[in-house]
């Protein structure tokens, strides 16, 4: 018989999880989510969330001559000189240098002119590739924003936060963010994300959605920005159910009013509320059967900018057949989540440095 140590299947790499250590934040310290329409910036120094339109005015492709709100009011009213964009797109950075004079505004902003250093959180979406993500990185590391440190965020992980759940724990969330060029959908549990899938549908798609609708039962051209006015107003409550409209009649080519009603905006965006039920049970399908349980018990979190569409939260209530619990303050949720993060140690390790994916 021949005596010695027994051999184990355990891999030689695999250690014991080391002791976290918070490194702590600095007192002026941001927290950004870069939405495709809004930009939300938490501001640990005076402990609010400043939400403004993600969009830049450039005049003769070299001079800023505006951003946020007030750009947004030049949009779709600009000369052929002047260039209103939004420098996210599908919830990654499209323009980089557009983006970084953003920041660099909004930071100065914030900071009353002084730009001091601060240490920066800010939230990726999941399904991004790795040069995506490493764009997030470059862009905090060269606004010239004096970063001390650049930390990362999973976005779902955010919104959970956000929504009020104790994430850390085992149980099992799906939470189900409708921005404004995407939807994402997130199972989390222990601090993680179990399953995620981003689709590009989203307010934007809404829009596109309601112009083409109007000019084919109306015959009449209308903006994106009216589009969004419409969606907004019959989002509200204490709004009719007819709203007047202007735009260019096809025909004449003079401009023109019209009445909406309230059925007719949802009927143009049954559509795409089926697209993002249809992908919710997707990834419901493929959820492990004791995370299931979880989210049969505690509902589904709806959030994101977008998810306030009347007709939305009933249509996947009655489709998934579970409880859909909608978020108090949507638009705000990953900002919040962020500001928890930032203010609470047990969160911190939520983050991760990004720092070796940079340039």
């Amino acid at each position: 018989m021949i005596f010695g140590r027994r051999k184990t299947n355990i891999p030689r790499e695999v250690q014991a999880e080391e002791i976290y250590r918070d490194p702590g934040v600095s007192a002026n310290a941001f927290g950004i989510d870069l939405g495709t329409c809004n930009i939300k910036i938490y501001n640990r120094s005076t402990d609010r969330i400043a939400v403004q339109k993600n969009m830049i005015a450039i005049q003769n492709k070299k001079t800023m001559i505006a951003f946020g709100n007030s750009a947004y009011e030049m949009y779709e009213k600009a000369p052929a000189n002047i260039s209103v964009t939004y420098p996210i797109g599908s919830g990654v950075i499209a323009d980089i240098n557009n983006m970084e004079l953003l920041i660099r505004a909004f930071i100065r902003q914030e900071q009353r002119g002084a730009v001091r250093p601060a240490d920066f959180y800010i939230a990726i979406p999941a399904d991004v590739t790795e040069v995506e993500r490493r764009a997030f990185y470059d862009l905090i590391k060269d606004a010239g924003i004096k970063a001390k440190r650049i930390m990362a965020v999973e976005k779902a992980i955010a919104d959970g936060l956000g929504l009020g759940i104790d994430i850390k724990n085992s149980h099992g969330v799906l939470v189900v963010d409708v921005g404004y060029d995407t939807t994402e959908i997130s199972i989390l549990s222990l601090g993680g994300i179990v399953l995620s899938k981003m689709i590009k549908v989203g307010g934007h798609v809404f829009d596109n959605s309601i112009v083409s609708a109007v000019r084919r039962e109306y015959n009449l051209v209308i903006g994106m920005k009216t589009a969004e006015n419409v969606r907004m107003a019959f989002n509200d409550p204490s709004s009719g159910d007819t709203l007047s409209i202007y735009g260019r009649d096809i025909v004449t080519g003079l401009p023109m009013e019209r009445t909406l009603n309230h059925e007719f905006v949802s009927a143009s965006l049954k559509e795409h509320f089926r697209t993002i039920v249809d992908q919710v049970k997707v990834i419901l399908e493929r959820t492990p059967p004791e995370l299931s349980a979880d989210i049969y018990r505690h509902g589904l979190f709806l959030t994101g900018g977008a998810c306030q569409e009347e007709g939305l939260a009933q249509k996947m209530e009655e489709e998934v057949r579970i409880p859909v619990n909608i978020a108090d303050s949507p638009v705000n949720t990953v900002a919040l989540g962020l500001a928890q993060v930032i203010r609470k140690s047990q969160y911190r390790s939520l983050a991760y440095t990004i720092e070796g994916l940079g340039r």
